[in-house]
Order: structure tokens, then C-alpha cells, then sequence
């Protein structure tokens, strides 16, 4: 069969849902029984995951059910909000009796003895754990292929990349082999694969969710935050996976549940006027003119829903210099472990992962501290430009789904790029401000593929930046297209 499309023979039953909310409520209430559910999501991942390559480590489906019998057994008035709901961490995230692999083949057979603090979160909200979804290597990379399980498949066009690195998490979104899903976020890695794949991705302020293993202060530049087919989605699962914890010293103090205040979206008129900055370029960065495209229609919509729309760049000069350094010193932590438990790992690592973990040996203190000290200058610079706005709008990635044999784009627009990361600079530079972010579907190009529009919301401005957030899909539904394949 060709690539681009499957068998004629193809079919996977239709899924129990159109909307995680009113599944959770459904689950809650009985309407639904988990052991249904879950009969239901492995026969999509059956006739789905061999294409697309998804979902891996998957639990076999006897254990998967013998859970499911077990939560359908829980009393209503003890169900959580994610009760009986399969869910698959990414492979970086640790959970109990599962391998975590990152990607990495000396860590294939790793099988965890405990859960990490946001797989507990999950857990104790009721999720069912069912597997993990792909990443590349270490999560390094915006393009999901790796060693140990290969590459994840776009289900737009499955010869195009799903983007990374929770390039696994959107596609079993788009699909509709998972209700909902986590991911994680350094230079782009929730916002990228959620444009390339037509869902959303939120990034949130450092310190909403339980802190990644690793750096705890210093240059932090990773945060886990949720994924899903909608904004709604997306504001249901943050209220389970945020909230202040003591061990994190950036920890933020609201709870998870504040977050489900952003459901009521942002009202667009004369009673709450918003102002909306646009920044396409991000100050002169190459863009695809398919994406420019779009960011000017979101633009457009967001004048006609009554916002006052102003051509604005952000101040990042430097940005990018200070997020390759800081995203270095904590790959430089990484080699160091892995020179002491896998002394021959480079037999087994992509080149671009290398050459970071090396960039990162390179550095010099004096390189740190000017990167913590552009960083500072930054913070101060953006907090000053969002006095005036209330969001900003760009791409939330340069470039649509790309060819998936190509690594990583090294040219856009004619402009030659130097590193594998320069391509997400659009996202990479907005890391380093701290800042929250949020990836929702913008459109589509003219051969199909989908182009996500980043907005980026004010310090520690997140429950507002989803509110505006779900006010535009709310106007637009673009979420609503799914993959003609599936």
C-alpha cells in the first residue's frame, strides 16, 4: 500500500466520545463503564497504533481489563475526575511496573518501582495507566524516532513527522486512541507536535506542575503540562496535574482546580476589552509562508471577535543564544550520568543529541552566568511589554509537518539554519522567558497539513491565557478536522 493512505480494508470502531469532559462526567456518573471504555480504546489501537506508531511498552490488554473491572467496581461518590480513564504517560515519565525508556535503548528494560509525583496525580484522579507514547532519544529533538521503537507517524499524512518531542502524545490525540494526554516542554516539545497533529498543547509557567527530574532552580527551562483535542480538554486535565508542591522550590500556590474557572471563555467585546499583540516573525525569524498565512487569518479573527490587534514584536535579543547554553548546561547533567551508568553511550545516540551533551562539557562558568544574567534582563524586558498587551500571538511552529526522513529542518525560507534546534526558535525563545504558552489549532495549508498559532500569556498569567485561548477555538473549531485516514 502506498504511504499515504491504508488498505481499503481499514477500519477502527468509533470511539465511546467526542469530548473528554463529558466522558470523565459519563465515567463519574456510570453512564459509562471503564471496562467498556477500555474495550473500546484497545480496538482503535489495534487497527490504529500499527500505522502511526503511537502508543509503546502498551500494557497487554487481559491486564488492562482486569483494571478496568477493578474501577468499575469503585463507588460513585469515590470516583475521581479521571476515573477509569486510559491514559499513557510520555516515555519520560515514570510509572510504576512500566519501563521508562526515553527513547534509549540501554534503558528498554529500566522497569520503575514507584510513580512519579505527576503519575500519582494522575493515578490518584483515577486514570488507568495502559503504556507510554513515543518521544525521540532523551526527548531532544521535534521529530519523534528513536531506536527502540522507531518513528511516530503524522495521521494527516503518514509520511510527514508528528513532530516532538510529544510527538506520540498528539498523535494518539488526534486519533482518538486517548482521551487525553500528558507532555512535557523545554524548546517546544508539547506546542510543536500539538500544531503538527491539530491539537493543543499548554505549556504552563514554571512551577504549576510537579518539577521534571533535574536542574530544580537554576536555568530551568522544562515543564510538563497537558495535552488534548480541545481547550477544554486541556483545562480539565491541568486541574489534575497542577498545584503547588513543597519539594519544588519555583512551586506555584494555586490549586489545580482554579484552573476549571478558565472553561468560561474570555469574553472579546467592549465590557473586557483585550489587546492582542502579533508578533509572525518573532523579530526576523525564517517562517513558511503557509504559517505566516495563517497567523494573519488568526489575527484577523481575533479583530472581528472585537480585540484590539497591534504588529508588536516581543523584546528576545539574545533569547536564543541564552536558551541553547542553559538547555546545554542541564544536557551536560545528563552526560555525566550517562558517563558514569552507560560509559559507551554514545554507540548508542543520534549525532544532534551528541553534539549537545558535548556543547554542553564545552561550557564555561562565564558562559552560565551571562546566560542567567541575559535571562534576568529578559524577564524584565517581556514583563514591561506585557503591561500593554494581554496576549501575543505567533507561530507555534516555523514550518508545517515535514518529510518524516528528514531529521530536522536545516532551511527555511532560504535561510540556512546552523543547528538542529534553530528550526524552533519560534518556540525556544518564548521558553526562556518563563512565560505561559499554548499551542490550539490555527488552520491548515493548502495540502491538508495542519499549522497550530502559539499564544503566550503574562507572568504567571495562565488561567487568563486559557480563557483567551478557548474564546478563539471557540470561534474558529479548526480541532474539529481530523485526520481523513482515520
Amino acid at each position: 500500500m502506498s504511504e499515504k493512505t491504508l488498505t481499503n480494508e481499514f477500519s477502527a470502531e468509533k470511539p465511546l466520545w467526542d469530548d473528554a469532559l463529558t466522558l470523565c462526567r459519563d465515567m463519574q456518573r456510570g453512564d459509562i463503564s471503564s471496562e467498556e471504555l477500555m474495550s473500546n480504546i484497545y480496538r482503535r489501537i489495534g487497527a490504529i497504533n500499527p500505522y502511526v506508531n503511537a502508543i509503546v511498552n502498551l500494557l497487554d490488554e487481559e491486564a488492562a481489563m482486569e483494571l478496568a473491572v477493578l474501577a468499575d467496581h469503585v463507588p460513585i461518590s469515590d470516583r475521581g475526575p479521571l476515573h477509569g480513564i486510559p491514559l499513557a504517560p510520555k516515555d519520560a515519565i515514570a510509572v510504576k511496573g512500566f519501563p521508562t525508556t526515553r527513547g534509549f535503548a540501554p534503558f528498554a528494560k529500566k522497569i520503575e518501582k514507584e510513580d512519579e509525583l505527576l503519575t500519582s496525580r494522575l493515578r490518584e484522579a483515577g486514570a488507568i495507566f495502559i503504556g507510554h507514547t513515543n518521544m525521540p532519544e532523551f526527548g531532544l529533538g521535534s521529530n519523534t524516532f528513536n531506536s527502540v521503537f522507531g518513528a511516530t507517524r503524522n495521521p494527516y499524512d503518514v509520511t510527514r513527522s508528528a513532530g516532538g518531542s510529544s510527538g506520540g502524545a498528539a498523535v494518539a490525540l488526534a486519533t482518538k486512541m486517548l482521551p487525553l494526554a500528558d507532555g512535557s516542554d523545554m524548546g517546544g516539545s508539547l506546542r510543536n507536535p500539538a500544531s503538527f497533529c491539530n491539537v493543543v498543547g499548554f505549556r504552563p509557567s514554571i512551577g504549576r506542575t510537579p518539577r521534571n527530574p533535574g536542574l530544580g532552580w537554576y536555568g530551568r527551562l522544562s515543564t510538563t503540562g497537558p495535552m488534548a483535542r480541545s481547550v477544554a480538554d486541556s483545562i480539565l486535565l491541568m486541574s489534575v496535574m497542577a498545584g503547588p508542591d513543597t519539594r519544588d522550590p519555583l512551586t506555584l500556590p494555586e490549586s489545580g482546580e482554579y484552573f476549571l474557572d478558565a472553561l468560561a471563555a474570555r469574553k472579546i467585546d467592549g465590557s473586557q476589552p483585550l489587546k492582542i499583540a502579533v508578533s509572525p516573525t518573532l523579530g526576523g525569524l525564517p517562517i513558511d509562508q503557509s504559517v505566516l498565512s495563517i497567523i494573519d487569518e488568526a489575527g484577523k479573527m481575533f479583530s472581528k471577535l472585537g480585540a484590539e490587534v497591534i504588529f508588536k514584536d516581543p523584546p528576545l535579543e539574545d533569547a536564543m543564544e541564552c536558551f541553547q547554553t542553559q538547555r546545554a548546561v542541564g544536557l551536560r547533567g545528563l552526560g555525566n550520568l550517562l558517563e558514569k551508568t552507560v560509559p559507551n553511550w554514545r554507540e548508542f545516540t543520534k549525532d544532534s543529541a551528541i553534539w549537545n551533551v558535548e556543547k554542553g562539557f564545552s561550557l564555561k562558568i562565564e558562559d552560565m552566568i551571562r546566560a542567567e544574567a541575559t535571562r534576568t534582563r529578559i524577564f524584565e524586558d517581556i514583563s514591561e511589554y506585557f503591561r500593554e498587551f494581554d496576549a501575543l500571538l505567533l507561530p507555534a511552529a516555523q514550518v508545517p509537518p515535514f518529510d518524516l526522513s528528514q531529521e530536522w529542518i536545516s532551511e527555511i525560507a532560504g535561510v540556512k539554519l546552523d543547528t538542529y534546534i534553530d528550526w524552533m526558535s519560534v518556540c525556544c525563545m518564548i521558553t526562556v522567558t518563563g512565560l505561559p504558552a499554548i499551542s490550539v489549532p490555527g488552520g491548515f495549508t493548502k495540502e491538508g497539513l495542519p499549522v497550530g498559532i502559539q499564544l503566550v500569556g503574562k507572568p504567571n498569567g495562565d488561567l487568563e491565557l486559557l480563557k483567551i485561548a478557548n474564546a478563539y477555538e471557540a470561534a474558529t473549531k479548526h480541532y474539529t478536522r481530523v485526520p481523513e485516514l482515520f
